[in-house]
C-alpha cells in the first residue's frame, strides 16, 4: 500500500514521479480505513500548465547559476555559518527552539510544537531510516539558527521541513547556505534525479517556494490531483464551499482551497 493516513487524509508515501492515478473503487477502500478524504497527485511533471504542481530542482550549476546578489548572500552565509548533516541525536539536541522560533515568526498563526511533540516526531521519523538532519552553525557562537529534515528516496530527495529563527533570515542569511548546500549535495555529489520541496503551498503560512524558485531556479513540476471524500464529508466541503474566503480555521480552508484546485483542473 503506497499509502499513509496523516491528519485524517490518505496521501501517497512513494515519490510524485512514481504516483499513479488510482481507481475509485481503491479510493474508497482506503476510506473504509479511515480518514475524511484521499489525496492523490499523477502526471507528474507534465507538460500542460496545470493549478497544482510541485516546486522541483532538477539541475545543479554551482555559484555561477545565482544572480551576482545571491552570490554574495550565500558567500556571506558560509562565512558566517558552518552547514553539515547531523545525527538525529544531534536534532533532538538543538533543533527545538529553532522549531519554536520559526512557528512563532509565521504570518498565519501555526499551532505552536511542544517539546514532547518534537521529540517524538523526530524519534518516529528516525525509524524509517531514510531521513537526513541539517543544522545551520554559527561559527563564532555555535548556536544553531536553522534546521532542515529531508526525506530520501531512491532517486530523489524531498525537502520535508525547513525551520529557521527569523532573527538571522536577513542579515546573514543562514537559509542560502543551508538551500545551497544541499542542493550540491542531493544534486551534484549524490546524483539524484530532483530535488523537490513539496506541493503548491495552499495555507500561505510561509513563502518559501517563491524564494526557491526566485532565487534558486527551483521550477514549477505540473501534475494532476485526485481527491475522493468520505460521503458525509463532502456534503460538508460543497456547503461551506460559497464561503471559503470567509473561513478562519486554516485547516479548514486549506481543504477548501484544495477543492477549488480539483474544481478549476476539472473544469466545474
Amino acid at each position: 500500500m503506497n499509502f499513509v493516513l496523516y491528519k485524517g487524509a490518505w496521501i501517497k508515501s512513494i515519490p510524485p514521479h512514481k504516483s499513479l492515478c488510482e481507481s475509485l473503487f481503491l479510493c474508497k477502500q482506503m476510506l473504509k480505513m479511515g480518514g475524511v478524504l484521499l489525496i492523490n497527485t499523477f502526471d507528474f511533471d507534465t507538460d500542460e500548465e496545470l493549478p497544482y504542481y510541485y516546486v522541483i530542482k532538477d539541475s545543479f550549476g554551482g555559484i555561477e547559476e545565482l544572480s551576482t546578489k545571491m552570490r554574495n548572500q550565500v558567500r556571506k552565509s558560509f562565512k558566517t555559518y558552518d552547514i553539515r548533516r547531523i545525527s538525529s541525536d544531534e536534532m533532538l539536541r538543538v533543533g527545538y527552539p529553532v522549531f519554536l522560533a520559526a512557528l512563532q515568526g509565521y504570518k498565519v498563526k501555526a499551532r505552536i510544537i511542544s517539546r514532547l511533540d518534537f521529540v517524538n516526531r523526530i524519534k518516529k521519523e528516525n525509524l524509517k531510516g531514510n531521513i537526513d538532519y541539517w543544522a545551520v552553525y554559527d561559527k563564532k557562537t555555535g548556536k544553531v539558527v536553522a534546521v532542515a529534515i529531508n526525506t530520501l528516496h531512491e532517486d530523489c530527495c524531498e525537502y520535508s521541513t525547513m525551520k529557521a529563527d527569523p532573527q538571522y533570515l536577513n542579515s546573514t542569511y543562514p537559509y542560502y547556505g543551508l538551500i545551497f548546500e544541499m542542493n550540491r549535495y542531493y544534486l551534484d555529489e549524490l546524483k539524484l534525479v530532483y530535488v523537490n520541496d513539496g506541493v503548491k503551498s495552499i495555507t500561505g503560512h510561509s513563502n518559501i517556494q517563491t524564494f526557491l524558485i526566485d532565487k534558486f531556479n527551483f521550477r514549477k513540476a505540473y501534475c494532476r490531483v485526485q481527491i475522493v471524500y468520505q460521503w458525509w464529508f463532502k456534503l460538508i466541503v460543497v456547503l461551506l464551499y460559497p464561503f471559503r474566503s470567509l473561513i478562519p480555521v486554516l485547516k479548514v480552508r486549506a481543504i477548501l482551497n484544495m477543492e477549488e484546485v480539483r474544481r478549476e483542473m476539472n473544469g466545474l
